[in-house]
């Protein structure tokens, strides 16, 4: 599978995470943990300044400055997803997608009186189904309104990538270069607002038995692992394993 086909599946199957994180910060199951949020327990180690922290938060009444909930961020990278999806589709459309099969001359409407011009009428009658049919083809990108969803762009690109039948020519090499690309954005951007992609991090705490620097691996789905640069010391989760 392509790097492109593989960041599309990813997409696809990873947007309904999305859409349930709009209303509260996500905890996506299936994928665990973050690393991120798990950085962030590993960090908040003086309890009595964070309970600080907490208290001076301020009422949702009060004027200022607050944290963005991360509603916000979450339908921010939607919107942004989206639109970079529905672009790319739009452009790879223009260069990929077949003009439909033009519509026969009208002919004027008369009794068949032999054979031959039966066959005629009915020749002209399958021309006309013909370019009617390629014209409505569901698989022709097309939209008026309302944008298509992510999950839609995504799944006719991953056809397009993929070289699925239909009214479409071959992909070239510079819109396998577009799609790529928007792709891994598009997949990182996701990834990283539900905190579910692999990643790896420094501890700002030394390590207990050399003071050396530790650092964490963790992500997609992986129980979060930290080790020692200096001494090669292992931690999980469940304490020290070397």
């Amino acid at each position: 599978m392509s790097t492109s086909a593989a960041d599309l599946r990813s997409l696809i199957t990873t947007w309904p995470d999305l859409t349930d994180a709009l209303g509260a910060p996500a905890t996506v199951g299936g994928f665990g943990r973050g690393l991120s949020a798990y950085m962030a327990a590993l960090e908040e180690t003086d309890v009595e300044a964070a309970a600080e922290l907490r208290a001076l938060e301020r009422d949702p009444a009060q004027i200022g400055v607050r944290p963005i909930p991360i509603r916000l961020q979450v339908y921010e990278t939607m919107r942004t997803v989206q639109a970079a999806l529905t672009g790319c589709a739009g452009a790879v459309a223009e260069y990929v997608q077949r003009a439909p099969i033009p519509m026969p001359a009208p002919r004027r409407a008369a009794y068949a009186r032999t054979r031959a011009e039966r066959l005629v009428w009915e020749d002209h009658a399958r021309r006309v189904q013909a370019a009617q049919d390629d014209a409505a083809d569901p698989r022709r990108w097309r939209y008026t309104g309302a944008a298509p969803s992510a999950q839609y762009a995504a799944l006719w690109l991953l056809a397009r990538v993929e070289g699925k039948p239909g009214p479409f020519r071959p992909l070239a090499d510079a819109q396998h270069q577009h799609v790529a690309a928007v792709a891994a954005e598009a997949r990182r951007r996701v990834e990283r607002i539900l905190d579910t992609g692999a990643a790896e991090a420094e501890l700002s705490h030394p390590c207990p038995n050399c003071s050396g620097t530790i650092r964490v691996y963790g992500g997609a789905g992986a129980s979060p692992l930290a080790n020692c640069k200096d001494c090669g010391g292992i931690w999980t989760e469940l304490g020290a394993v070397a």
